[in-house]
């Protein structure tokens, strides 16, 4: 007979969420596919959606609600974490719909509204509605301005049932089209009703983050520059490009990684305690943080800024083909699939302290870590040959593969002489809890569909994000310097190494 993991004891049950059907415009997309219905029926099956809800699939191509529901079928035996079964299917499946329609005619959105309203007395859901918004970006502002030309969205509230708008990544490619849009999607929609999604604030991990400082006495006392030397804050991917040279010659990875994923966990890692976890009190520290980031000198970006481009490599035995040889590369492309960052947060927490922010393309392995590197002790008791091996102290929280947190510590080898050694306590959450953790947008749109909006990003979040990375695109446009190589399988340029050497530091090796 299976055991209760005593971890597990007293964990609180998610509450029900309100009837509501969620409106998916880009619903022939990828994403479609992989994440947001695989999400969605791995909380069905879990129990987590409410008896009543719809899911209605919105995009240009002709399509039955009968083809519809076996394509996402399909998606779900390949992606969902928990794979249907023909008895949990066919109860799913009546909730799914799909509705043909062109994103800038408003004929489509009044087909749309009428189809809802059937919808509304079919399953009863009370005329409660998400529309989540997996286009193009190009199609953001239209969509929002003929949702609320059709009356099914507005900035006033309605009593009797709510109504909000998921936006997808990326929310704009500079601070001037991220001010753009945020002025489009307010002049239809109160900020309340806004959920501009980022997967990475999804990841359990993440999320940690603030559990690990805020509800534990023995962290937060240490979290400041009087006991933290210096943050390191890696996200790796082991792979190129994978056929999305289009998309990725137009992006980067500066806009593609850090300016959304990393500066949130940059946020979460830095940021003061809030006065409670309500979203506007969680999301103000955070501002504070994008705030407070000290500006690169004009004319100094080299020294704090590295960025680099992969060459052809062998990752795990896998040959790499060079970043120009891409498909939909341009050739002489300066495009950077590897940016290494340092930072100072300008704040009496962290006056002095540097943050190390790097993210890349064709790295050695697939990793996403926050490293805190700790002062040396004041005075090196046990002499020089006792601590010529030691190490500074570092506590790593792992986001992703292999969710964690380690702390390294020195410890006495046994025996008669007095030799210090590295050693590391770990903390595995599939070993401590026993389950497998739940998918960033399984959790992300239960959030929505409760109404709260704590792991999502607020419209003055994005805009102070922008307004330091833009600076540095702004800079390379004006530089006449190449970007840097590196091979594909290995952790980068020397010059990115050569960033942290001249402060006495070193990449961690995750």
């Amino acid at each position: 007979m299976a055991t209760e993991n005593p971890l597990r004891e007293g964990l609180i049950s998610e509450r029900q969420p309100e009837p509501c059907t969620l409106v998916i415009f880009g619903a022939s997309g990828d994403l479609t596919k992989r994440k947001l219905v695989p999400a969605l029926f791995t909380l069905f099956t879990e129990k987590l959606l409410p008896e009543s809800f719809a899911i209605v699939g919105f995009a240009r191509k002709a399509m039955t609600d009968d083809a519809f529901r076996a394509e996402m079928k399909e998606a779900c035996l390949k992606f969902a974490r928990h794979k249907p079964t023909d008895a949990a299917w066919a109860v799913f499946a009546k909730g799914l719909f799909y509705q043909a329609g062109e994103y800038d005619t408003p004929a489509s959105y009044s087909a749309l509204e009428e189809r809802l309203v059937r919808i509304d007395a079919e399953r009863g859901v009370k005329g409660n509605r998400i529309f989540y918004l997996s286009t193009p970006p190009s199609n953001f502002p239209i969509t929002i301005a003929q949702l609320g030309a059709a009356g099914l969205v507005g900035r006033v509230p309605r009593p009797e049932c709510f109504r909000r708008v998921i936006i997808e990544k990326p929310f704009g490619t500079d601070l001037g089209t991220a001010q753009q849009l945020n002025r489009d999607v307010l002049a239809v929609l109160d900020e309340k009703s806004v959920y501009r999604i980022d997967h990475y604030l999804g990841k359990e991990t993440v999320q940690n983050l603030m559990v690990l400082r805020f509800a534990n006495g023995l962290f937060e006392p240490l979290w400041n520059s009087r006991y933290v030397e210096h943050v390191q804050i890696t996200g790796a991917e082991s792979i190129g490009i994978e056929g999305r040279g289009g998309y990725f010659e137009q992006a980067g990875i500066l806009r593609d990684m850090v300016q959304n994923h990393l500066f949130q966990v940059l946020a979460i890692t830095a940021m003061e305690p809030p006065v409670s976890m309500n979203a506007d009190d969680l999301r103000d520290e955070k501002v504070k943080v994008l705030k407070a980031l000290r500006p690169i000198p004009d004319g100094r970006f080299d020294e704090f800024v590295i960025r680099g481009q992969y060459r052809a490599g062998t990752i795990a035995g896998r040959r790499q083909v060079d970043y120009q040889e891409e498909t939909g590369v341009t050739k002489g492309s300066a495009r950077e699939t590897y940016v290494a960052l340092k930072l100072f947060i300008d704040n009496w927490r962290w006056a002095g302290v540097p943050f190390y922010l790097r993210s890349a393309k064709a790295m050695p392995k697939k990793v996403t870590e926050v490293a805190l590197v700790f002062r040396e002790a004041p005075l090196r008791l046990f002499g020089k040959s006792a601590s010529q091996n030691q190490l500074p102290n570092v506590l790593a929280i792992r986001i992703q593969p292999d969710e964690g947190v380690s702390l390294r510590f020195g410890a006495k080898v046994p025996g008669n002489t007095m030799d210090i050694q590295p050693v590391n306590m770990e903390f595995r959450y599939g070993t401590s809890f026993g389950n497998e953790p739940p998918e960033a947008y399984e959790r992300l749109l239960l959030d929505c569909w409760h109404g709260d909006q704590a792991l999502f990003t607020r419209g003055d979040e994005v805009e102070a994000s922008w307004k330091w990375i833009s600076r540095v695109h702004r800079a390379w446009e004006a530089s006449s310097a190449g970007v840097h190589s590196y091979e594909a399988g290995t952790w980068g340029p020397a010059e990115a190494d050569r960033l942290l050497f001249r402060d006495g530091h070193q990449w961690r090796r995750p």
